[in-house]
């Protein structure tokens, strides 16, 4: 029998050191963790909580080993926070889900991850990052325009004023998203058509599809953003119906070609948003998905196309596994 170790972020460990609301976002709840957990013993796994980063350099002092790791630690400072955890398990020979350092570094720095998915003629928004004040000078792109912070997930820093009309709204807006979170600012054409979070599943050309949602923002909705707000309350304001026949296929080849890009692994997401002409356009990828059984995109979409929570979770551990054997 296989032991598999899990390493995460609990978000309420973090929210007990005194962490708020917004920087603990991306963290996983207990239900998440226990949904896990039972679902690979129930596939025929032994089970070890290891924890979050801390908690696995213990383990490792103390001569730990697991067959394999099933990683969802974000991490919490810098830019290559979510690469840490597989990075020290790369140091010991450790396998595990999901993908590499150099994966979850690029992808983690939106602007990064969009000079490889442009260089690789897959659709994407035109685009500047703006470091520092001085580069506001510098957009040359048509308004209306779409600012966030580079490198934050969860639709952290994004809220009613993200789409800008004017060059006063723009500087206002890179100013402060640059001194509330310490990074640059990805600033992107705006991109007015539907929107949509496509699920992947496998590793290069053995990766597939299981699903492509629409995010559909109502009226009730305060904001017309997927913004942290709209997505932390996203129960009676945001409707998520798949979408199927030529838009299905248009957004699963720009996705599936993203995916394999950036050489992404196992299981993941890709969000899109289509142009002016119906055309979908990458606007970023997520290799660290949600997975919480209730209410994250991955298992969402994937129940919706009749994958079951126990069906996803065994097709990303046997995608690890095929690289370990």
């Amino acid at each position: 029998m296989l032991t598999v170790g899990l390493t995460y972020d609990l978000r309420s460990d973090y929210l007990k050191e005194g962490y708020s609301e917004e920087e603990t976002a991306e963290f996983d709840s207990e239900i998440t963790i226990e949904s896990i957990e039972s679902t690979l013993q129930k596939l025929g796994y032994k089970t070890e909580r290891i924890g979050n980063l801390k908690a696995l350099l213990r383990n490792l002092s103390e001569g730990k080993k697991w067959d394999l790791v099933f990683n969802i630690a974000e991490g919490l400072h810098g830019i290559g926070r979510e690469a840490q955890v597989p990075a020290i398990l790369d140091a010991f020979k450790i396998p595990y889900v999901f993908s590499d350092p150099l994966v979850l570094s690029l992808t983690l720095h939106k602007g990064l991850t969009k000079r490889v998915i442009r260089d690789c003629n897959i659709p994407t928004a035109d685009f500047v990052i703006v470091e520092k004040p001085e580069d506001i000078e510098s957009v040359k792109l048509e308004y209306p325009l779409f600012a966030k912070p580079v490198a934050e997930g969860t639709g952290k820093g994004i809220d009613s004023k993200s789409k800008v009309y004017n060059y006063n709204e723009l500087k206002e807006v890179c100013i402060d998203l640059l001194k509330r979170f310490n990074q640059p600012v990805l600033v992107e054409t705006y991109l007015p058509g539907r929107e949509f979070t496509v699920g992947v599943v496998g590793t290069g050309m053995e990766a597939r599809v299981v699903g492509v949602m629409e995010i559909v923002i109502t009226e009730k909705a305060k904001e017309s953003t997927y913004s942290y707000h709209t997505k932390e309350n996203w129960r009676g304001i945001v409707e998520y119906p798949m979408a199927t026949g030529d838009v299905e296929k248009m957004c699963s080849d720009v996705a599936l070609n993203a995916w394999r890009a950036i050489g992404c692994r196992d299981g993941g997401r890709i969000d899109l948003k289509m142009d002016s002409t119906g055309v979908p356009n990458f606007i970023e990828v997520n290799p660290l998905a949600g997975i919480n059984p209730e209410h994250s995109d991955l298992p969402m979409l994937a129940g919706k196309k009749g994958i079951s929570f126990d069906q996803l979770i065994d097709t990303i551990v046997k995608s690890a596994l095929k690289r370990v054997n």
